[in-house]
């Protein structure tokens, strides 16, 4: 389910800004069942990248991180029996250098519609990207051992597995 939360997309620390809309979207979702919500958003020199509103603003973010380093922050937000937990995970991830040609090729594909900073690692975006340091997961979109460690229980099946 997806929740209509309205999301933060400025702060000064970029952790809190994707755990505060984590947390808004599990509070925005009325459910028997534990509700998670997860927000990632890219950082780099202190700026946060959602997701870009058009082509040329999806463009200028991957122009900015061809060739450098970003972080890549997710913050994850579970409620369960009116009970919030959360936690965050934050990756490196190094751009290669991204010529015209290659960023024509990437925005042609659409698939940086809705993706925070720009791009879908696990997908074509995985041509941009150089390495990582860190939870892959992550960079997909959801840092699956910071959920265990919030939900342990939940590889179990027990009443966490609502999840």
């Amino acid at each position: 389910m997806v929740s209509d939360a309205e999301e933060l997309s400025e702060g000064a620390d970029p952790v809190a800004v994707a755990v505060e809309n984590a947390r808004r979207k599990a509070l925005a979702v009325e459910a028997a069942a534990p509700v998670l919500g997860v927000d990632t958003v890219v950082v780099l020199d202190g700026a946060i990248y959602g997701k870009p509103a058009d082509a040329a603003e999806a463009r200028a973010t991957l122009s900015r991180l061809s060739g450098r380093v970003h972080e890549v922050v997710s913050g994850i937000a579970v409620v369960e029996a009116g009970e919030m937990r959360t936690a965050s995970a934050a990756t490196r991830v190094r751009f290669r250098d991204l010529d015209a040609a290659t960023l024509d090729w990437y925005l042609a594909t659409d698939e940086w519609r809705d993706r925070a900073g720009g791009y879908a690692i696990q997908a074509r975006g995985a041509a941009l990207v150089a390495g990582i340091e860190g939870d892959y997961l992550n960079v997909v979109g959801l840092p699956v051992a910071a959920l265990l460690d919030l939900l342990p229980g939940i590889l179990q099946g027990g009443a966490q597995a609502g999840v």
